[in-house]
């Protein structure tokens, strides 16, 4: 027999928690998709400046969604879990958290140095780089998450 907890995730978490969750998986994806094809786009004052202001609005929700979850939810973890599997998912969950405002930090200090003038060079390149490095690391993340889950759907 599967075990997939949903319904057991539907009843441990609140409706506010649940639409925090899945809001919020929706807002990365709608970023994903709407993302900047080329640095050159931000030549564009309205572009840049929608660009900047989604980044402030994800970090925002971002922090409001961590401490509503940090003070409202419990581990979903069973209480015989081993120390070091409740240590793992604590750093992967508060890495996924890092990361996702790491994307934003490091969108905001392209944009702010592409508007400063910096269109080229060194140290735009090193924040193309950083950005490239935080997106990749959330993805690294969000596979590891679902393949956990997948496999442990699959113990009874």
């Amino acid at each position: 027999m599967l075990n997939m907890g949903t319904k057991a995730a539907a009843g441990r978490y609140s409706a506010l928690a649940l639409l925090c969750h899945w809001g919020f998986a929706a807002l990365f994806i709608y970023g994903v998709i709407k993302q900047v094809d080329d640095v050159g786009q931000l030549a564009d004052a309205d572009f840049q400046r929608f660009e900047m202001v989604f980044a402030i609005i994800f970090l925002i929700l971002l922090a409001g969604r961590f401490a509503y979850m940090k003070a409202r939810t419990v581990s979903a973890l069973p209480a015989a879990t081993p120390a070091w599997q409740r240590r793992a998912a604590t750093f992967v969950h508060y890495g996924m958290y890092a990361s996702l405002a790491a994307i934003a930090l490091s969108g905001i200090l392209i944009g702010y140095l592409y508007a400063a003038g910096l269109t080229s060079g060194l140290i735009l390149e090193a924040a193309l780089e950083l950005h490239g490095v935080t997106v990749l690391l959330s993805y690294w993340l969000i596979w590891h998450s679902y393949c956990r889950r997948a496999v442990s759907s699959l113990v009874v």
